[in-house]
């Protein structure tokens, strides 16, 4: 028997049971017991996995959902997680919830002259215009990679993981709007869609994690546009456009 912290996170208006189908369906033809056990710090949650194929599936949860660390010990320099974006006052980096947790909660930053680098091509942006370009808000979920592990002063430095920067390089070629959704189970989404009978201006529907989703405009349809119509539906979750055009506009990385 083994107790996992998976790297998911159930917040808002949702608990653990109403997504313990979801991850006892991931062990689907294992020979194994999976029980959602509940929420750990910050809303990771922790399961309880026990059976003939016990290893089996944690590997295989492991690649598919991500196992939190716990704490700094099980962290590895250069290693990628995946973590969730914090909110924040400050001006200088951006928090990210790696999933340490003992002996107390400690995040990971992003300094933001390495947001610069990554998402600004060196560009001198506040810290908060690039949030807003990119949606990186409360719960969005971030692959990160692990650039520094001090121990005595308990800190962990992160950049932006090749991964990361692959998806959000995706995000602007394909020159699409997308309305990010933090909160809302993607059926919920695909729900509402289709009664406000969405889909003429809706290309499909992505899920970026257990409650994180962006919706893919079609061509001319602005996301933001978008707003009013599903947030009068979804009124406990956040939405957040992201606007290729914007972003190219002030980053100036391509000839318009």
């Amino acid at each position: 028997m083994v107790v996992l912290t998976l790297l998911e996170k159930v917040y808002g208006k949702y608990s653990v049971k109403d997504f313990v189908y979801t991850f006892k369906s991931l062990c689907e033809g294992l020979n194994v017991n999976l029980r959602v056990l509940g929420r750990a710090p910050r809303g990771w949650i922790k399961v309880e996995v026990s059976g003939e194929d016990e290893k089996v599936a944690v590997r295989f949860l492991e690649k598919e959902v991500g196992l939190a660390p716990v704490n700094l010990e099980h962290l590895r320099k250069f290693s990628v997680i995946r973590g969730r974006v914090l909110s924040t006052k400050s001006k200088l980096e951006l928090p990210i919830d790696i999933g340490v947790y003992e002996p107390a909660p400690l995040e990971a930053s992003i300094p933001l002259k390495t947001l610069q680098a990554q998402l600004a091509d060196g560009k001198k942006l506040a810290l908060q215009t690039i949030m807003e370009l990119y949606c990186l808000y409360p719960n969005f979920p971030l692959e990160v990679k692990i650039c520094e592990i001090n121990k005595s002063e308990e800190s962990i430095k992160v950049e932006l993981a090749e991964s990361q920067l692959t998806i959000f390089e995706k995000w602007l070629r394909m020159y699409n709007d997308r309305l990010v959704i933090l909160g809302a189970t993607i059926e919920e989404v695909k729900r509402i869609v289709a009664r406000e009978r969405l889909e003429r201006d809706i290309y499909a529907v992505e899920s970026l994690g257990l409650l994180e989703h962006a919706i893919i405009c079609k061509m001319g349809t602005d996301a933001k546009g978008l707003i009013p119509k599903l947030g009068r539906k979804l009124p406990t979750v956040f939405l957040a456009p992201f606007c290729p055009k914007k972003v190219q506009k002030i980053i100036e990385r391509f000839n318009l």
